[in-house]
């Protein structure tokens, strides 16, 4: 905790006369582009990853970068999605894991999560991943089934945007995209989903380049 306390002193110090006229400007309100679902693992820093600054991300994190679908049950993920579009109106919308995520080990092995049943109900909105994987590519175990169900869990949570209200509509009407990453901590490198032939691939410069740089119209 002293190291925490302590990079809040360096902040006021160091950081914030440096960055004043920003802070003064979220003050009053913000604008972000971004709705960015990642997971709680300490090991990921959207903003590092992303060379954003403060007001660039709205950032929704839990266990395993999960999206509950739209229901009567909310909760606290469903109520960000809901109010990062509907009323912020973000137009892009990022879901990224990562590389070696635990919650994605319990997912895939539930009958290890006996002293956490609050987690092991939380899971399972991956449901969907894990019956893909084990009906479909039973030969793979280890790092390989993992690293698959890492990808399909982004799969289905992107499904999962789409039965949310707010999101189908602008979905329907061209105002949001959806980007399916993966972080692979120990590479630096994110892999990034093709919507249309279902594939993976590195974020490219060229991916990069055919993203325009202001909001959808």
């Amino acid at each position: 905790m002293k190291k925490v306390m302590q990079g809040v002193s360096r902040f006021k110090k160091e950081v914030y006369p440096k960055h004043k006229e920003l802070f003064e400007k979220l003050s009053t309100g913000q604008e972000p582009e971004v709705l960015f679902i990642t997971c709680s693992d300490s090991r990921i820093d959207p903003n590092l990853l992303t060379q954003t600054a403060p007001g660039d991300l709205f950032l929704v994190r839990n266990a395993g970068n999960i999206v509950p679908p739209h229901g009567i049950d909310p909760g606290g993920t469903v109520a960000s999605v809901e109010f990062a579009v509907g009323a912020l109106g973000t137009t892009e919308i990022v879901v990224c894991g990562h590389s070696d995520c635990g919650a994605m080990k319990g997912a895939l092995a539930p009958e290890g999560l006996g002293d956490f049943p609050h987690v092991c109900r939380w899971l399972g909105h991956a449901d969907a991943a894990v019956k893909v994987v084990k009906e479909n590519h039973a030969d793979l175990e280890g790092k390989e089934q993992l690293q698959l169900m890492i990808r399909e869990n982004i799969v289905a949570q992107l499904q999962n945007l789409k039965t949310h209200p707010f999101v189908a509509a602008r979905l329907a009407a061209g105002k949001v995209r959806l980007h399916g990453w993966v972080y692979d901590i120990g590479e630096g490198e994110i892999y990034s989903y093709n919507l249309e032939d279902r594939s993976w691939a590195p974020l490219s410069d060229d991916e990069i380049a055919q993203i325009p740089s202001s909001n959808v119209a």
